[in-house]
């Protein structure tokens, strides 16, 4: 999905515009991965309750350090659960298909709708 390693800082946010062996359109409508961030918010804010829960209650860190190395981790992490939030929402909407790389060789000379609509 994406042209770059997953905790890759260059061109963190760029994705493809099809997959390279089904030809799948990763953009199917425009602002169609608006969902994602809804995905990225849920998995980010449960991670950060228990992970500050954590540093404070268990390890009994300070308040300040407990939310200081929780800023550390997601300024690390932000770019890969960006793309995780993205490929969990098309996964809940494009099912496996194993006759997927047959079926895709007539998609292979379509637009996609990034491209007809100016990604």
């Amino acid at each position: 999905m994406f042209p770059t390693g997953s905790l890759s800082f260059k061109e963190p946010f760029e994705m493809k515009e099809r997959c390279d062996k089904c030809y799948e359109d990763f953009f199917p409508e425009p602002g169609y991965y608006y969902g994602a961030m809804f995905l990225s918010y849920i998995f980010t804010a449960f991670f950060s309750i228990g992970f500050v829960l954590f540093l404070h209650w268990v390890l009994k860190w300070s308040t300040t350090a407990s939310f200081t190395a929780l800023l550390a981790v997601l300024g690390i992490f932000f770019v890969y659960i960006f793309r995780l939030a993205r490929a969990l929402y098309i996964n809940m909407h494009v099912h496996y298909d194993p006759n997927a790389i047959e079926k895709g060789k007539s998609k292979a000379n379509q637009k996609s709708t990034a491209s007809r609509f100016g990604s």
